[in-house]
């Protein structure tokens, strides 16, 4: 009789490896590592009243400062306070933004975020969720301000005037969370506004139609997203319903913050130079 055990009694039955957890991707966005970052803005945000002051009361104040600028001629304010409605949003939008990421990356709280599971688009995303919340108050507020307590006469809805200010606000959001980048203190990211937001205001049809300028400064104009909110601004001015035209303007100014958020995760650095 074979005492000697076959080899299936003899091999020890060895289990399967556990599958070994890849971890965080450093490159996928995670919704609640988005949430919880815009989170946290928002909460450093509330301990800040000189920034929420900039961002909310700033534009209402230029707009009521314009409305008694031109006190004797209505049709002026009317004519214009459409298009400073989306300017003025952009404008401290890109500032508060700006200076906020800055101070996160020269304080050190962006490199230790970026030595946790976190990602780049992730931190970006948070912003940019944290900072347009803030960007729909304040486009209420200034369009509401202006349509009912200070009388600006627009044909189209109201409804539409706030969407165009709504995206002015997050495209100012975008750009200043990618020229944060660039900067290595606050007083250089305030001083890339020249360079950023200037020649957009001066070609953007605000002080004369483009189709008048001179044509190598409108070809530049037409290819500067602060260009079509202000198109968009007037198609509201002038037309009852949405046009066409409207629905351009707007997608090009929402594509242009979605491209700018784009390169602003690509470009992020943990800290400054």
């Amino acid at each position: 009789m074979n005492t000697h055990p076959s080899p299936a009694t003899t091999t020890t039955a060895r289990p399967a490896p556990a599958p070994t957890s890849p971890g965080p991707s450093r490159l996928a966005l995670s919704l609640s590592r988005t949430l919880a970052t815009a989170a946290r803005v928002l909460r450093q945000l509330r301990h800040d009243p000189r920034s929420i002051a900039l961002m909310l009361l700033v534009p209402c104040v230029m707009l009521f400062l314009l409305r008694y600028v031109f006190d004797g001629s209505p049709r002026t304010f009317d004519s214009i306070g459409a298009s400073l409605l989306g300017i003025f949003p952009l404008i401290t939008m890109f500032l508060v933004t700006s200076i906020a990421t800055l101070r996160e990356r020269t304080s050190g709280t962006l490199e230790r975020l970026l030595a946790m599971p976190l990602a780049k688009g992730d931190l970006i995303a948070g912003y940019a969720l944290a900072f347009g919340l803030l960007a729909i108050i304040q486009s209420a507020l200034a369009t509401g301000l202006a349509l009912w307590f200070l009388g600006l006469d627009v044909v189209g809805s109201p409804w539409l005037l706030l969407l165009v200010a709504l995206l002015d606000a997050l495209l100012g959001t975008a750009l200043g969370l990618f020229v944060s980048a660039f900067a290595a203190s606050e007083f250089q990211a305030v001083q890339f506004m020249p360079a950023v937001i200037f020649p957009q205001l001066l070609l953007c049809g605000l002080f004369a139609p483009r189709d008048t300028m001179q044509p190598v400064l409108e070809s530049l104009s037409n290819v500067l997203p602060m260009s079509y909110a202000v198109d968009g601004m007037n198609e509201v001015l002038r037309h009852t319903d949405m046009t066409g035209d409207f629905v351009r303007d707007a997608a090009i100014v929402g594509g242009c913050a979605l491209l700018v958020l784009a390169l602003g995760a690509a470009t992020l650095r943990r800290r400054t130079a």
